[in-house]
């Protein structure tokens, strides 16, 4: 099977020109992600994990009697390449979806993209909400799927103060403002709310202020590489899980790789999906990722998002009948896939989709150990309800304007 890796914009151009003019022997699929940059400790695998679930369909037949053929895009970790490259993807290479994606900054920028030319992106990562699009399915989590049981969960069984840390752009500062409703519904104290620019080391400042207000855990919205630094950084100055847990919801197994395991231990993340997770659709799926890239590979819930939303894509093609976005669109409600987390489904109200919420504590073998689990799909919620639809809208347009027309801060 033919893969084409696009990593520089020059060669794009050229590529992407023979890709609209050959014979049409494959049908095309866009997956956009950083390779490089700060975010490509998180991006690469899903990449790795989206074209199993290509390769695994090719070898069932592929769709509608046709093969896939991914062509694979670097957004550079750089939110306005991504549009460049979504936009490159659609009117040069012709392909009929895009799987990509991980910062909220940059599915802000393709956003306008999908929708100028009614197509679709997979969007495979937890996000803020205050979004509904039409033109891309969010298989990641939402607020009430992630964030909002996580702060419950933290205030039964931990504490009443809690310290917000994340990269400054649109995810991280909105997923604080639903944290603080959270806390402040459940009657406790937000004692601290910092932001560092996504992939600085500087995070000195941010783990002075968390020793100075003593909180009683971590909630830690940063993005990217940042982490190294900042679990580095928390445990040099004395700050350990036992005294001041974190609890993620960017970091997952891909990024432990990178960490040293004994600095996170007894640390926690919310996600849908974990390696750990006992189900014989889990065992087969990290038995395969493992034989093909490798056993010291991980599987996390971004690489199986990316992977299942493939699968979800495939179903709305064969209900449609057709690989064209426009009559996929009209077939993507309640497309569902017996993923290695369980069943998931898209809501065809919403385009969000149905997925469990579980809550990990980081083990010495750099895995998680499951310590709640929601026992069954929870259905998303792309607004927070503790806000008007308008507020919430307000309030991201507020930051649009105060970053000069940008979704992160210079």
């Amino acid at each position: 099977m033919k893969i084409i890796y696009i990593l520089f914009y020059s060669t794009l151009i050229s590529l992407l020109f023979s890709c609209k003019n050959d014979n049409n022997e494959t049908i095309k699929i866009g997956i956009l992600h950083s390779l490089t940059g700060t975010m490509a400790i998180s991006e690469k695998d899903v990449v790795d994990a989206t074209v199993m679930a290509i390769e695994e369909i090719n070898k069932n037949g592929g769709i509608l009697g046709q093969k896939l053929e991914p062509v694979i895009v670097d957004g550079r970790s750089n939110w306005e390449h991504f549009a460049k490259m979504a936009d490159s993807l659609i009117t040069k290479a012709n392909v009929k979806v895009v799987f990509g994606c991980w910062t909220s900054a940059s599915r802000k920028m393709v956003k306008p993209v999908f929708e100028k030319y009614n197509h679709i992106l997979f969007y495979p990562v937890q996000y803020e909400g205050v979004e509904q699009s039409k033109n891309i399915v969010y298989t990641g989590t939402a607020p009430n799927q992630q964030i909002v049981p996580a702060v419950k969960w933290f205030f039964d069984n931990v504490g009443t103060k809690v310290f917000i840390v994340g990269s400054d752009y649109v995810y991280p500062r909105t997923a604080s403002q639903v944290i603080q409703d959270q806390v402040k519904i459940l009657g406790g104290k937000v004692v601290g709310d910092e932001y560092v620019p996504l992939g600085s080391l500087k995070v000195e400042t941010m783990v002075e202020k968390i020793i100075k207000t003593k909180p009683d855990f971590i909630l830690n919205n940063i993005n990217g590489d940042t982490n190294v630094e900042f679990f580095k950084q928390l445990r040099k100055a004395g700050v350990t899980p036992q005294k001041i847990p974190t609890c993620s919801f960017s970091v997952a197994e891909a990024e432990l790789l990178s960490m040293k395991v004994n600095d996170v231990v007894g640390d926690y993340a919310t996600w849908s999906y974990f390696q750990s997770y006992d189900s014989q659709e889990n065992k087969d799926f990290v038995k395969k990722f493992k034989a093909k890239f490798g056993k010291d590979k991980v599987t996390d819930d971004p690489m199986e998002t990316g992977y299942f939303g493939v699968y979800l894509w495939a179903e709305s093609v064969k209900k449609a009948n057709s690989f064209e976005p426009k009559d996929v669109l009209k077939n993507l409600g309640e497309s569902s896939f017996l993923a290695p987390e369980g069943l998931v489904y898209i809501d065809g109200n919403t385009q969000h989709t149905w997925r469990p919420t579980r809550i990990g504590k980081i083990n010495l073998d750099g895995q998680f150990d499951i310590v709640w689990d929601s026992e069954k799909a929870v259905k998303a919620q792309p607004y927070p309800n503790s806000r008007s639809k308008g507020d919430w809208e307000q309030f991201l347009l507020g930051l649009f304007q105060g970053w000069g027309g940008k979704w992160a801060k210079s």
